[in-house]
């Protein structure tokens, strides 16, 4: 009967043993990891619920520099779309100058009364440096003017693209945030004919060559 008594003893303090061991790890033992949890060198919040995947926090723009940043780009971009529409020797590039017109006095337009509704001081002309990119186009005409113009609206489209984008995932003022969200598919449709327009003059020079 003692004998027994002891055998039973000894054993419930091998299991007590093992459970505080498997608790707190045994000697050389990687603690396992689980969701929710964080090995060492993660820290809760960065490294993401398995510790591998980095979680970015969406910053704020600032709503007033993008309207008037807008206004004066859309400004720009409806003249450099009159001369596209006047003095490019392709028909392709010459509806993509109106349709540029057209896309860029409309968003203007929004932009410009947002702007009011929202105490906004928006300009009423074009500064040097806006001015500057239609004076350089008006001086090329022809095949020279369809390189240069391309060019620039590559570059320009892509940058509108990227602004207004980011005033519709993070503009503070919600005005102007949904009229940036309205005005960036016609962008988008923009960008996507520049880059075929690109596509078109880089394959009409190779097949000059």
């Amino acid at each position: 009967m003692k004998r027994t008594l002891f055998v039973s003893l000894v054993s419930a303090g091998a299991f007590l043993f093992a459970q505080a061991a498997m608790a707190q790890g045994m000697p050389g033992q990687t603690p396992s990891t689980f969701p929710g949890r964080t090995t060492p060198g993660q820290t809760p919040g960065v490294n993401g619920p398995m510790g591998n995947t980095p979680t970015t926090t969406q910053s704020k723009v600032d709503d007033k520099r993008f309207a008037k940043d807008a206004v004066l780009d859309g400004m720009t971009e409806v003249e450099l779309g009159k001369l596209a529409s006047e003095k490019a020797s392709r028909d392709d590039i010459k509806q993509f100058g109106q349709k540029v017109v057209d896309d860029h006095t409309k968003a203007t337009d929004q932009l410009k009364q947002v702007a009011t509704q929202e105490n906004i001081t928006i300009p009423d002309a074009l500064d040097s440096k806006h001015q500057s990119r239609i004076d350089k186009l008006s001086k090329l005409s022809g095949e020279e003017f369809d390189k240069a113009f391309v060019k620039e609206q590559l570059k320009e489209q892509e940058a509108e693209v990227r602004d207004f984008n980011a005033e519709a995932q993070g503009g503070a003022d919600s005005n102007i945030k949904t009229v940036a969200s309205n005005i960036l598919p016609a962008l988008q449709q923009d960008l996507e004919t520049v880059k075929n327009l690109n596509k078109a003059e880089k394959t009409t020079k190779q097949a000059k060559q």
